[in-house]
């Protein structure tokens, strides 16, 4: 598969097939995380994989009780250990940097034939108690990983003239 397929099959998975995910798969996956771009190279990020299926139970209480979380065989929790540094165009590096390492997760994902849903709405203090997490990294968020039990169709998109416009706003 390549890339451009990944990006235009890839879908929000709420419903996993009970199947585990092989660990040759999971590495995949957290390499690209790896290989992700950051502002400086600095790389100040950290992932952590949940297995456990209570733990698992826990984090989808704390993802407002969007229970479909604790069903993923996987959740990974996407963590900043340094959240102060702003990128000299004003916006702070630590949400560019995760997200972008979340994103080839999940396009590494799709090649894998797994089904990922990024998970933003959580309470950031819980799944930081669950998971033993320092107050001082944040939470960005939260990847259901797993076989999806069910691929919904392609959500709508607006088209690119909406979005793009070339030289000026």
């Amino acid at each position: 598969m390549d890339v451009r397929d990944a990006i235009g099959t890839r879908r929000s998975i709420r419903s996993y097939a009970g199947r585990p995910v092989e660990e040759e798969k999971l590495d995949r996956i957290l390499e690209a995380a790896r290989l992700a771009p950051s502002a400086g190279n600095r790389q100040e990020r950290r992932f952590i994989v949940v297995r456990d299926a209570q733990t698992r139970k826990k984090l989808a209480e704390a993802a407002c009780n969007q229970r479909f979380v604790g069903t993923a065989p996987l959740v990974v929790a996407a963590c900043a250990t340094e959240s102060r540094r702003v990128m000299d165009c004003g916006q702070p590096a630590y949400t560019v940097d995760v997200t972008i390492a979340v994103d080839h997760m999940t396009l590494q994902a799709v090649e894998q034939g797994l089904g990922t849903c990024w998970i933003g709405a959580f309470d950031e203090g819980e799944v930081k108690r669950v998971l033993g997490i320092p107050d001082t990294v944040r939470v960005v968020s939260l990847l259901a990983l797993g076989y999806p039990e069910h691929v919904p169709g392609p959500a709508p998109r607006r088209p690119r003239d909406a979005l793009v416009a070339f030289e000026r706003w």
